[in-house]
């Protein structure tokens, strides 16, 4: 069932403040300086993440796109992923012919799990995609270190954890190049959207060329190097994008605050396995996810289903990549291989992460879950 009119599943917090933004990019963006909030909204980004380079992209997905591509991954390479990820995180190995390796999680993070990465590096791997998952952050120790001594690219997938840090780091600022998502549904959102965070030079250079059919930044006018992707944001966009980073504290705040006032309801109840934040971790909590004890004996369809009875939206933690008709519909075969994945995947919902969430509302989902788990 959809989820319920009165309570949004998910949404931005948008203020005057960007509405300014984007109606001064609006009136005043298009001449001498069209890509002005573009560029603005990069060098920010950038700067707050410890970066050298950030290039803004339609989305997500293309961002990791033009990564990859600049990466000179092709047919025939390998590239470690987690099972359970939203597609866009793999989808550019597709594009570009290589294979996604899909690998298992950790059932404390829910990220990437290292000892399954080491299980599966054979002589064709070129890389290891890992992502931070609403708002988790894998092991980058781990899997620095993995990376390095089997010299193979680290790409961070930071699409859902804006804000959450890693021993002090940001998400964003680990491996060759790190991804992030400005959907509707994020943090920061600039209705659809994306941005790549670059340390190298070189990289860059490539990675600017190929999101500009083939020309380079401040290059002659209409001279083409190579027949790439077009990838280009726009001015308004940014300008949205911008306007929400100078928020991104508040917006950060918010995400927790929803995340804490669900654990104070229901965090009585055995058996309740929330975002996880290890000591050395700060969670930005992009949506707050929940996966129960199999002591409740429900699944993900069964606990939405009855919550939707009740008015309370929820959607389906991830689902194994492996699983999907999109992949082939592997699943009996990735059930041994990927334990975890399967396991946490299939007793796991995310829970409204909508920014206008009021207590009342929160009130009405938390209620929800308690007669549903009957406690």
């Amino acid at each position: 069932m959809p989820p319920s009119p009165t309570i949004p599943m998910a949404g931005p917090w948008v203020t005057q403040s960007e509405v300014d933004m984007v109606t001064d990019a609006m009136t005043r963006g298009w001449y001498d300086q069209p890509y002005y909030y573009v560029e603005t909204f990069q060098r920010e980004f950038a700067a707050w993440h410890g970066r050298k380079h950030a290039l803004m992209t339609p989305n997500c997905t293309t961002a990791l796109h033009l990564l990859l591509t600049g990466l000179g991954i092709g047919e025939g390479d390998e590239v470690i992923v987690p099972d359970c990820t939203w597609i866009g995180s793999t989808a550019a190995i597709s594009y570009l012919r290589a294979t996604p390796v899909f690998c298992d999680i950790n059932k404390d993070n829910w990220c990437l799990d290292p000892g399954a990465v080491r299980r599966a590096i054979t002589p064709r791997t070129k890389a290891i995609i890992a992502v931070d998952l609403f708002g988790n952050m894998a092991d980058w120790d781990a899997l620095t270190d993995i990376a390095e001594s089997h010299q193979l690219w680290l790409v961070e997938d930071a699409a859902e954890s804006l804000g959450s840090t890693y021993r002090g780091r940001r998400a964003g600022s680990f491996g060759v190049g790190a991804v992030f998502s400005f959907h509707r549904t994020k943090t920061l959102t600039t209705g659809e959207g994306g941005m790549l965070l670059l340390d190298d030079d070189a990289l860059y250079e490539r990675c600017a060329m190929w999101r500009d059919h083939g020309r380079k930044p401040g290059g002659q006018t209409y001279f083409n190097y190579e027949v790439t992707y077009k990838y280009m944001p726009f001015n308004v966009q940014a300008a949205l994008g911008l306007g929400q980073f100078r928020r991104i504290d508040e917006l950060v705040a918010r995400k927790r605050w929803i995340f804490e006032q669900y654990r104070a309801r229901l965090g009585d109840i055995d058996g309740l396995q929330w975002n996880a934040e290890p000591p050395h971790v700060f969670n930005s909590i992009w949506t707050t996810a929940l996966v129960l004890d199999p002591k409740w004996g429900l699944d993900k369809p069964t606990l939405i289903a009855e919550l939707a009875k009740l008015d309370v939206p929820a959607r389906p933690f991830f689902y194994p990549l492996s699983s999907l008709p999109a992949y082939g519909s592997m699943g009996e075969r990735y059930q041994s291989i990927n334990p975890v994945a399967y396991d946490v995947s299939n007793r796991g919902v995310n829970l409204s992460c909508a920014m206008n969430l009021s207590e009342a509302q929160i009130d009405h989902i938390c209620d929800g879950i308690r007669r549903v788990l009957a406690v």
